[in-house]
This record gives C-alpha cells, sequence and structure tokens, in this order.
C-alpha cells in the first residue's frame, strides 16, 4: 500500500543529508528516499559518505553492496562521456571535479540510458543507486576520500533533473561536507541532528558555512525519546527545525541494514517524513546562483591546485555564454 500523498506537479530537486557521523543521517537518507520510492517519486540515491552504508540501509546484504560498481572506479568513463565535444576542454586530463558544462558537453538526466548509468548505477529495493566507493585501506596515507566523491561532484554538475525528479545524497559526515563546492549542489539540505550538544555543535558549523552560499538548511532531529529532548532540540536549533524522528523499532532495523516496509514506520515518524517531502516540493531553484555558485568553485579550485596540476589555465574551461537551465531539459 502506498503511504506516500502523491502531490501536484513539482519541480527537481537535489537534496542532502548531512550531520555528525553516528547521527543516523544514512538511516534518515534512507527512509526518505524508500519513502519517495513508495510515493511513486522516481529518485536516484547517491552515496558519498566515507562509510558506504546507503546500499545496507535500502536492502542490500553486505556482499550485495560490497559487489555495487562505484562512481570513482569509472571516473575515466565519467569525464570521457560527460566531456562531449566541448571546445574548451581538451582533454580528459584536464578535467577535475568542479569542470563545469559548457556548450559541446553532455548533460546527464538522473533516469536516463547512457554509459554511465549503465556502468555505475544499480537497482537496490527497487530504488536507484550510485555509490562513490569504498576508502580502502590501501588508500591510507595515499589518497583523499575527496578524490572518489569528485566523481560525484562531477556528475551532480553536469546533472539536469526534470519535473518530478529527485536525487537524494548522503554526504561525509560533520564539516568535511564543506571540503568542495559539492554542497552548493543542493535544494534543500537535511541536517540530522541527535538531542545533543556535539549534534548541535554541528549544525552550528554547517549553518555557519552555509549562510554566504545560500544554502537552504533543514534541521531533522533524530533519536527523540522524550519532551525533554525535543525542548533540547527546539532552543537550540530554533525555527530551523522542521520536525523529529521518534526512537523506534523500525528506525533501529534500519540502522541494523534490515530494511522494512516504509509503511510500517510509525504515525509521527511518517508526518515528520511528510513534512521534508512538503519542504522539499515547495523549492524554487535559483538557476542563477547554482551555475555561477558552479563556476565560482570551479574558478577556485582552479586557481588553487588544478592549474598546476594540469599545466594549463583551468579558468578556460568556463563558457561565458552556456546558460544552465530548465530549458535544457526539453
Amino acid at each position: 500500500m502506498k503511504t506516500g500523498i502523491i502531490f501536484g506537479k513539482v519541480l527537481a530537486v537535489k537534496i542532502a543529508f548531512v550531520g555528525k557521523g553516528g547521527s543516523g543521517k544514512t538511516t534518515l537518507a534512507s527512509l526518505f528516499t524508500g519513502y519517495l520510492a513508495d510515493a511513486a517519486r522516481p529518485v536516484l540515491a547517491i552515496d558519498a559518505d566515507i562509510n558506504q552504508h546507503l546500499a545496507v540501509a535500502l536492502g542490500a546484504s553486505q556482499d550485495e553492496a560490497h559487489a555495487l560498481p562505484t562512481l570513482g572506479e569509472h571516473m575515466g568513463l565519467i569525464k570521457e562521456y560527460l566531456r562531449g565535444d566541448n571546445p574548451r576542454i581538451t582533454d580528459t586530463a584536464s578535467m577535475i571535479k568542479t569542470t563545469p558544462p559548457g556548450r559541446g558537453s553532455r548533460l546527464v538526466r538522473p533516469f536516463d540510458d547512457n554509459p554511465i548509468s549503465a556502468a555505475c548505477f544499480r537497482s537496490v529495493g527497487g530504488i536507484r543507486l550510485a555509490v562513490t566507493g569504498q576508502f580502502e585501506e590501501s588508500d591510507l596515507g595515499v589518497a583523499c576520500y575527496h578524490s572518489k566523491v569528485g566523481a560525484a561532484e562531477l556528475l551532480l554538475n553536469h546533472m539536469i533533473d526534470g519535473d518530478g525528479e529527485y536525487v537524494v545524497m548522503d554526504m561525509t559526515a560533520g564539516a568535511d561536507a564543506f571540503a568542495s563546492g559539492l554542497f552548493t549542489r543542493f535544494d534543500v539540505t537535511f541536517l540530522v541532528c541527535e538531542p545533543t550538544l556535539r549534534s548541535v555543535g554541528v549544525y552550528r558549523q554547517y549553518a555557519d558555512y552555509a549562510r554566504d552560499f545560500g544554502v537552504r538548511l533543514v534541521v531533522v532531529g533524530n533519536k527523540v525519546t522524550d519532551a525533554e529532548d525535543v525542548e533540547f532540540l527546539s532552543t537550540e536549533v530554533g525555527p530551523d527545525l522542521l520536525g523529529w524522528m521518534q526512537a523506534s523499532g523500525h528506525v533501529r532495523a534500519a540502522e541494523r541494514g534490515r530494511a522494512r516496509p516504509i509503511g510500517e514506520l510509525e504515525v509521527h515518524n511518517l508526518a515528520t517524513l511528510a513534512s521534508m517531502l512538503s519542504t522539499v516540493d515547495s523549492v524554487d531553484r535559483d538557476w542563477a546562483r547554482y551555475q555561477r555558485q558552479g563556476v565560482e568553485f570551479h574558478l577556485r579550485n582552479a586557481a588553487a591546485w588544478g592549474s598546476d596540476r594540469a599545466g594549463s589555465d583551468l579558468a578556460a574551461q568556463v563558457d561565458p555564454d552556456f546558460v544552465f537551465g530548465p530549458a535544457l531539459t526539453s
């Protein structure tokens, strides 16, 4: 039985889940993704967390999750496909995670069939899923996890989602989400917050970083057990608090990787998911800012390290006449 409400026509929405490690960020991302799918909303989930637990939270076994193809291992293919015949990009070696699309670039839709989706996307629990890749022991001391997340950032920079399409990303925990411009690629960012000072501290840090970039930050409490927890969150977070998830057997099962049908979720928790969906569906994307911020972070990365590494001025990759917006979905 469908438990979600089908609303009228909605715009495409990119959604991020962030929060302190252990706050239940991945669990809530999986519950919301399942809620969208149960409401017959087309949703693409992307796991960009260093711990890579979203597949299991959506119902995959550990072995199935470990066998999933990753965006990180297909970076070459992703670059080659997205590059297209953009004359501003001389070769794929000069593409970095922030390289913006321009005339001649290939754009992707979340539910297109193309070489990237064929290589990297799989169905888990009836939900289309992409994962960035596990941080392996061989990476210790020689690689940064953000090199894997870079594949997801490049993909989102070239993703043009249409009406009624949802992209949900489980981000890495804490302020590490600000290690790249990826945090500006979302229409709504849900910060999952436990009723603890440490979790509220992460919220305040995130809010401070996000303020200057117009990030729409919405707080959802988690692991709430009583009225005192609610009062604490309300006092510490204020109007950013949208609602909260009460401690429950269903949520605990999800945290243990034993996904249950979303319809079995407790009434209050279903109502919180409904409020989250209403918030998401009220979004009106500022396309001009979306494009401007993508270019801004590319120029920052080009100046800081990209141009030196490529041996050429990567600022030249910016196409000033390219207009990124809903007209490209037609």
